[in-house]
């Protein structure tokens, strides 16, 4: 009976390690075997261009945080001013100033809701990290356009101990983004001396409460915004580098609220001294980003509204397309190789697939389709530099006569 029961436990061991693994595609170790996604994902350096941007009115200078309400856009100042700004994203010159009751800005620095309330952080810590009236205003959705009265959320953190006076951007209890869930605030802090980010949770009812810690991720940047798709299990914050580089970091897959435990993914932006600040999605693949006025020697950069399309990058993860596997073949796994390709690869069908699977797509890690090309027969050989790739990882998508796809594979290219 031990030996049949050590027997069982050896097998269920081995089978847990098999099916534990990097479960994302657009990884480089991603594993096609794996089922339970075990946050080891890891991904190549990618950058990506965002639209020109559509400059903001001056009022909104300073403009910190944003999400969306009604079609438009909702943001605020970081300054002393106690207003938001309702802005027709086709037309930012079209806004509504909507003053808010029972609320001053010491430092605002981002905005969040929920189904019911609006939640406002005047959070900013970066003076000399010794605030001790850190707080989140609240107003009701229902009260937004007529003459809103806020309530307070006051916090401490449950890890910091020492309000002695820092010299500025040095502390790591500065913050500038946070999400609201179904149950709790999550605040990612702006970590001046480690350039990282830590989570703390906090209760979302006015009162007195203490953050508390719940995890730290290296970013390597300084975190501004943050938007997530609850049900979705997806959360993008936005940041930049001490260069002013910006970038966007993406979470998913994780589990419950320990958000660092799935996939982790920073992507650049090519918005060279973009103080990029707020950031929100209606849908989780097209995303706008605000921007303060920036101004140093020769460099200006106007307040703007830009967005960014991270389609390739969350499409597979949030609707299966475009590298989702329809299992349609018996044998949907096409043999590509050589793996490490230098000159050419090599596309093998099985007899079964012959006639089935009709075209591959190469498409390279920024998202962009480098050769699309029609499969006739069990074999065709692609010269690489008919793509124009001399490095990196190239997806290969295979699809049917219905343009449905029938298997995926991944390649790297030296």
């Amino acid at each position: 009976m031990k030996i049949l029961l050590l027997t069982f436990l050896l097998s269920t061991m081995q089978l847990s390690a098999q099916l534990s693994g990097c479960t994302d595609p657009l990884a480089t170790n991603y594993n096609a075997l794996a089922v339970l996604n075990d946050g080891s994902c890891t991904y190549a350096n990618v950058t990506i261009v965002p639209d020109s941007g559509i400059v903001l009115p001056g009022v909104m200078s300073e403009t910190s945080g944003l999400v969306l309400f009604n079609d438009q856009l909702l943001t605020h100042n970081d300054d002393s001013d106690t207003n938001l700004y309702l802005v027709d994203p086709s037309d930012p010159d079209d806004y509504t100033t909507l003053p808010i009751t029972g609320a001053s800005n010491i430092d605002w620095e981002d905005i969040a809701e929920d189904e019911n309330y609006i939640y406002i952080g005047d959070f900013g810590n970066n003076v000399s990290g010794n605030r001790t009236n850190l707080r989140i205003f609240r107003i009701l959705k229902s009260e937004l356009m007529n003459n809103p009265v806020a309530d307070t959320i006051s916090f401490s953190y449950e890890t910091q101990t020492d309000f002695i006076p820092q010299s500025s951007n040095s502390t790591d209890f500065d913050c500038e983004a946070f999400i609201v869930t179904a149950g709790k605030i999550h605040l990612f802090t702006k970590e001046w001396g480690t350039k990282k980010t830590s989570v703390y949770e906090l209760e979302k009812t006015p009162g007195t409460h203490v953050a508390i810690y719940k995890g730290t991720l290296n970013v390597q940047g300084l975190i501004t915004g943050a938007t997530h798709l609850e049900e979705e299990q997806l959360i993008v914050l936005s940041g930049y580098s001490i260069v002013m580089q910006p970038f966007v970091y993406l979470l998913y897959d994780f589990e419950n609220d320990d958000f660092f435990s799935g996939n982790k993914r920073k992507i650049m932006l090519n918005l060279p001294y973009h103080q990029v600040e707020g950031i929100t999605s209606a849908d989780g693949l097209t995303y706008y980003l605000s921007n303060e006025a920036f101004a140093t020697g020769n460099i200006q950069v106007d307040p703007k509204i830009t967005t960014i399309d991270l389609s390739f990058y969350l499409s597979n993860y949030l609707e299966g397309n475009p590298l989702a596997v329809k299992e349609v073949v018996a044998n949907t796994f096409v043999q590509v190789f050589p793996n490490l390709a230098k000159e050419a690869v090599v596309i093998q069908l099985s007899e079964e697939q012959i006639g089935i699977i009709t075209s591959v797509e190469l498409i390279d890690g920024t998202g962009r389709t480098v050769l699309k090309q029609g499969i006739n027969g069990q074999q065709i050989t692609i010269l690489l530099k008919e793509t124009g790739t001399e490095n990196g990882i190239l997806f290969a998508v295979f699809r049917n006569g219905q343009n449905e796809v029938l298997s995926t594979a991944r390649l790297l290219v030296k």
